[in-house]
């Protein structure tokens, strides 16, 4: 099968030009001016934008809480993600409770992924707690393809310093990478206490029992563990305040290496004023950790994106249902659960949001594609368009519309941008050189997502 695309405004890894690209079968190749060829099928993007596939490395498909479970699986998540412009996903996994082992997480998770996925995705590992049969698993997995481990300092499997520490100097020694849920638990555990013995319960109280010290503290900490590692591979996920990105900025300005920074849509895009100014019903539908921040934040954010501190933005796609799941604690953030959809509305919000603010298309398509790509170990068959890479590509137009709920394909029954007015509308989604979205349909199936083992680069 040969496809053409012709006439589109091509966002390449330097630059930005109207080319045409040839797909042949999975791959991408020739991209070039006025390319003449006979192939099965022409795309016409005159006026249009092309841009790699979206690569999002933070999502929790039917991330298990107990009481909870996220309500997108990898078919419905990986679904609405294609219909996004996302073609490539890499999962954070859940817990099986103590004393499971890290292939155990894995394999629970190939279960529930085989033979689901609209488009590519893996995991990264997890490591809930810490000892040395735990830790000889890190370079199994890498080896396996998954180059990538998750910790957390905060929750009921968060890892103390030593263990951290511990984990970090064998990230050092297999090369693989550490993402870091960064929040200091003993500062959160006494404000929610404190919120709990006050009656303090509404929406608000969420984001002012987890404050922007709280972040940047546990950020700092991690920085430091990590020099005294070595500097393994380090990957902060979803880093939402001024005050964290400092923190990072810092360190790398005295030398700390191997520093990577994340951020997510929603940190980009609102602030507390979801949870301060709106009735409770609607204020928990915000209800994800970290909390929204304040608008000095967000702005601090995209100056990130635009210098460069900050590498990634994804999504920690975490949805609940509103009617049963969310409203019914609206009155108490304490049990609500902790998480808000949106793998769709990436692209569409970012790419609208940061050239409002002047950021170029190609710096867009770094944060959003290339970077993630390249970070996790997809590059290069993922992640940009280049000649010999798979054939995962997106057609925008740039005639925008309004997000609404009822134009999703989550299974969630809200989306968090509601009423939001983009200026670009996925128009068609190609997935290893098959259109998968077109302005005719949709044509993918469960299944046609492959499950990608990764490899990290040396730089």
């Amino acid at each position: 099968m040969k496809t053409l695309i012709k006439n589109g405004k091509v966002v390449l890894k330097d630059k930005v030009d109207f080319l045409d690209i040839l797909l042949e079968g999975r791959k991408i190749s020739k991209i070039g001016k006025n390319i003449e060829e006979k192939v099965d099928k022409i795309i016409d993007a005159k006026d249009k934008l092309v841009i790699p596939g979206g690569v999002d490395v933070h999502t929790h498909m039917s991330l298990d809480l107990g009481k909870f479970i996220a309500c997108d699986d990898f078919a419905s998540g990986t679904y609405a993600a294609s219909f996004g412009a996302t073609t490539t996903i890499c999962d954070h996994i859940g817990d099986l409770g103590k004393g499971a082992s890290l292939h155990s997480l894995i394999d629970h998770y190939h279960d529930i992924a085989d033979g689901k996925a609209y488009i590519d995705y893996s995991f990264h590992g997890a490591m809930y707690e810490e000892n040395e049969s735990l830790l000889s698993e890190i370079e199994d997995l890498k080896n396996e393809g998954i180059p990538s481990i998750k910790i957390y300092t905060t929750y009921g499997g968060k890892l103390n310093d030593d263990q951290i520490l511990r984990v970090l100097k064998t990230a050092k020694k297999t090369g693989s990478i550490v993402c870091v849920h960064c929040e200091n638990d003993g500062l959160i555990y006494e404000l929610r206490n404190e919120a709990i013995r006050d009656n303090k319960l509404s929406p608000k109280y969420h984001a002012l029992t987890r404050p922007n010290q709280s972040e940047a503290e546990a950020i700092n900490r991690l920085i430091y563990l990590s020099e005294t590692a070595g500097y393994p591979k380090l990957y902060i996920v979803h880093t939402s305040t001024r005050e964290g990105l400092d923190e990072i900025k810092r360190a790398r300005e005295r030398g700390a290496k191997n520093l990577y920074c994340e951020t997510c849509t929603q940190y980009l895009t609102y602030d507390e004023s979801k949870y301060m100014d709106n009735p409770n019903d609607e204020a928990v539908k915000y209800i994800c950790a970290p909390p929204l921040r304040k608008k000095d934040d967000i702005e601090a954010l995209w100056d990130g994106i635009r210098n460069g501190d900050v590498d990634v933005v994804a999504t920690d796609h975490c949805p609940f249902i509103y009617e049963s799941e969310k409203k019914p604690y609206a009155d108490n953030f304490i049990k609500a659960p902790g998480g808000i959809p949106g793998v769709e509305e990436r692209i569409e919000v970012v790419l609208t949001l940061g050239l409002q603010r002047k950021i170029s298309f190609v710096r867009l398509m770094e944060v959003l594609s290339l970077n993630p790509s390249k970070i996790f170990g997809f590059y290069p068959n993922k992640g940009s368009i280049e000649e010999g890479t798979d054939a995962d590509l997106a057609i925008l137009t740039k005639n925008g519309y309004t997000i609404k709920q009822e134009n999703r394909h989550s299974r969630c029954d809200y989306t968090s941008y509601e009423g939001f007015n983009t200026d670009f509308k996925v128009d068609t989604v190609i997935s290893k050189g098959k259109i998968i979205l077109d302005e005719k349909g949709y044509y993918a199936k469960a299944g046609m997502g492959e499950f990608i083992k990764r490899i990290l680069s040396k730089e």
